[in-house]
């Protein structure tokens, strides 16, 4: 059983550090679509 949780624990670490590479060295491109949202007057100025 001891074995076998170390397994399970090395294989979770790697995952995990796997994830992390991956997501620090992903490109993520930025949005092509521009983003217009209106505002209403009342919640400028509060």
């Amino acid at each position: 059983m001891n074995m076998i949780s170390r397994i399970v624990l090395v294989v979770l670490a790697l995952v995990i550090i796997g994830g992390a590479v991956f997501l620090a060295s992903w490109d993520i491109p930025a949005p092509s679509a521009p983003v217009e949202k209106a505002i209403p007057n009342d919640r400028i100025f509060r």
